[in-house]
């Protein structure tokens, strides 16, 4: 993938996250006013978990406005990075709405409180559901086609809203049949969930930051055997995100090849990165004279 081609994907990724917020928020506003109104913790603590999904949006879109600006001299990498920042703020906000929902969790368990359900709850949690089930899919999905590591953070994101939300209605059902603490017991499975989700997010997200290694080195040096008189290939290096990779490496060849020669090398190196791994947007071959063998 070129660089023109990653920054051709920012409309597209724009585009899937405003409808993504859209529903987010139809979502939250509908699980938080009607678990308000049944005064039922579990359900409120999923409307703000929804709410944590659509303010991740909003984010995402503002980090997608300076991820699509060119490469300039104060960033001659561009500004891909921006969409590993944006999800490294989904992932400390969704930290920061864990703390909010153990507090509900632990005041629903210790004063055993019984929201009031009735149909209309548990419809209305049963139509979101099946919102929340379309939107992962199509985030996912829009994710994978992209290569955009920020739609697949929130799609993980989103996923979470399917199980929590399960785990609600059975809530609600519960104490509609009278079982006690069944809504404080769910909102704290809520928060184990968030907080999992969380940390899962800005695992990823500080690997990108981090410049951790993107491909395996030994596979870059496997690809490129039999490539011009390469004699050996090393301090292969990778960073980026999964659809806009950065190589470095160092080749050594003989010391008497001209410097034509060495030159169409490199760009044969380059050639076969590309084709071998699509997701490279530049590769930096360093030519060295080979290492005299020992012994």
């Amino acid at each position: 993938m070129t660089a023109q081609a990653h920054d051709a994907r920012v409309g597209p990724i724009k585009r899937v996250l405003w409808l993504i917020l859209i529903a987010n928020w139809v979502v939250a506003a509908i699980k938080t006013a009607l678990g308000l109104i049944a005064d039922s913790t579990a359900m409120t603590a999923d409307g703000l978990h929804s709410f944590i999904d659509g303010a991740g949006n909003i984010v995402a879109l503002i980090a997608m406005h300076f991820a699509s600006q060119p490469a300039d001299e104060e960033h001659p990498y561009g500004h891909q990075k921006f969409e590993a920042l944006a999800s490294l703020a989904i992932g400390l906000m969704i930290s920061f709405g864990v703390v909010g929902l153990g507090r509900m969790a632990f005041e629903a368990l210790v004063h055993d409180k019984h929201p009031e359900v009735g149909p209309l709850q548990i419809g209305a949690m049963v139509g979101t559901l099946l919102v929340n089930i379309v939107v992962t899919r199509v985030e996912h999905t829009q994710g994978e086609k992209l290569k955009s590591e920020l739609l697949k953070a929130d799609a993980a994101h989103t996923k979470s809203d399917v199980f929590v939300t399960i785990a609600v209605i059975s809530s609600l059902v519960l104490t509609s049949f009278g079982v006690r603490r069944a809504d404080g017991l769910v909102a704290l499975g809520v928060l184990i969930f968030v907080a999992w989700t969380g940390w899962q997010i800005l695992k990823q997200a500080i690997g990108i930051l981090a410049d951790s290694a993107r491909l395996d080195a030994k596979k870059v040096r496997t690809a490129l055997e039999g490539v011009g008189a390469i004699d050996r290939v090393r301090a292969v290096r990778s960073r980026g995100l999964e659809g806009a990779v950065y190589v470095d490496l160092i080749i050594e060849v003989n010391p008497e090849l001209t410097v034509k020669t060495a030159h169409e090398i490199t760009e044969g190196v380059e050639a076969k990165i590309r084709e071998r791994f699509p997701e490279v947007i530049d590769v930096v071959v360093h030519v060295e004279p080979r290492t005299p063998s020992v012994g």
